[in-house]
């Protein structure tokens, strides 16, 4: 009995000692009430969980909380306009500045790309393979 009433009032003692961010939420509020008053047996007979959740919203208790505070309008990120250029590039969504190993493998696997789409219209490829298991093979063919 003793366990019983030290761990709802270490409940309602948390409840009270929650920061302002989750008093807000009045069902962590409504909650710990309920759960301490389930565990002290001082719940009305017959009160379900819904019923005392309606009655500790109405009662304001639960949004006795500091009130939040006000929050400054963001400005919105400047619009960068593309670079012409970067149209004329057909892989303009990658860095300029790519090593050259990275513009080698990223050529690979367009080739790679064209040769799926041309063998997967032709029927050449073998059943159950997928795309990575193709482009691992293409990939591999094309390095050396």
């Amino acid at each position: 009995m003793k366990m019983v009433f030290a761990s709802s009032m270490l409940l309602v003692t948390a409840g009270l000692a929650m920061p302002a961010h989750a008093a807000d939420n009045i069902m962590k509020v409504c909650g710990a009430k309920y759960q301490a008053a389930k565990a002290n047996k001082t719940l009305p007979a017959g009160q379900t969980w819904n019923q005392f959740l309606a009655q500790c919203r109405g009662s304001g208790a639960a949004t006795a909380a500091a009130p939040a505070p006000a929050v400054k309008p963001v400005a919105p990120a400047p619009v960068v306009k593309p670079v012409a250029a970067a149209k004329a590039n057909p892989a303009s969504h990658l860095p300029s500045a790519q090593s050259p190993a990275m513009q080698a493998m990223h050529d690979r696997q367009r080739q790679c790309g064209q040769m799926w789409k041309a063998d997967k219209a032709a029927g050449k490829i073998p059943a159950g393979q997928t795309w990575p298991q193709y482009w691992s093979a293409c990939n591999t063919r094309l390095k050396k």
